[in-house]
């Protein structure tokens, strides 16, 4: 069977910078190439993000007033792998060197061309991507993607293609999870038991089948379009989409 047409999510990109107009432009300019764009002014602002959303990459400014860019630099590299890409003035080399060893991923100088931070922002993403596959870090998994949808882990949220949220059930959300850390595997009734631990609930084949039902219809399969879920009779269930996961 051919796996189901999937829609690539376009990157996440988190501004940090308290310029509103700065945060305007590229606000503007990276949603017109293909990215999706949140825009905040202050530190607190940018953990609430991270708190909410699933974030690929970060353009952080080293010089928010009344805040410390390299402390949230450090910050944010221990709270998650996210790539961070500065932005500091053409006099500040010091900050340059220092966001650098403290685990950014590349800085732009103010002013900068629009075209070149866009391709700084490609080039580090695919960098990072290289290295999840290379070093996958399962126990950090922030999301997963595929299809149009994503689902965050850390707030047990899923966000249909449109941008609806999803309500799911804590067993919706561990069916859902298995599937995604298989994708294209079939997986028996007795491994979904397992791994989504619903044994402690009702011990019988059936309720995998109850839940795959709920889910299939969260996923907006309705008899008519494909399903995600797909029954492999006798063996159990396969998930048929490529899935990205962020670290």
């Amino acid at each position: 069977m051919a796996p189901t047409e999937t829609h690539q999510a376009p990157p996440h990109v988190l501004v940090v910078d308290d310029d509103p107009a700065i945060r305007d432009l590229l606000t503007d300019y990276l949603s017109s190439n293909d990215m999706r764009v949140t825009a905040v002014a202050s530190g607190a602002e940018m953990s609430e993000a991270f708190d909410r959303e699933a974030i690929d990459i970060v353009i952080l400014d080293m010089r928010l007033p009344g805040e410390d860019g390299l402390q949230l630099a450090r910050a944010l590299r221990e709270r998650a792998t996210v790539p961070i890409v500065m932005l500091t003035g053409r006099a500040e080399e010091a900050d340059r060197v220092m966001g650098l060893e403290l685990g950014a991923d590349d800085y732009v100088t103010k002013p900068f061309s629009n075209r070149e931070l866009l391709a700084r922002l490609r080039a580090v993403l695919r960098r990072y991507q290289v290295k999840v596959e290379l070093d996958p870090q399962d126990d950090k998994r922030r999301a997963f993607r595929f299809a149009g949808w994503e689902l965050n882990l850390r707030t047990r949220r899923l966000t249909a293609p449109d941008g609806r949220l999803v309500d799911l059930s804590n067993h919706e959300f561990s069916l859902l999870v298995a599937f995604c850390s298989a994708p294209q595997h079939v997986l028996s009734r007795d491994q979904l038991l397992t791994m989504t631990r619903m044994h402690s609930a009702e011990v019988y084949d059936r309720t995998v089948d109850v839940q795959v039902l709920r889910l299939r219809r969260k996923l907006g399969s309705d008899g008519l379009q494909p399903s995600l879920i797909v029954t492999e009779r006798g063996a159990g269930y396969r998930f048929d989409t490529q899935v990205d996961t962020l670290y």
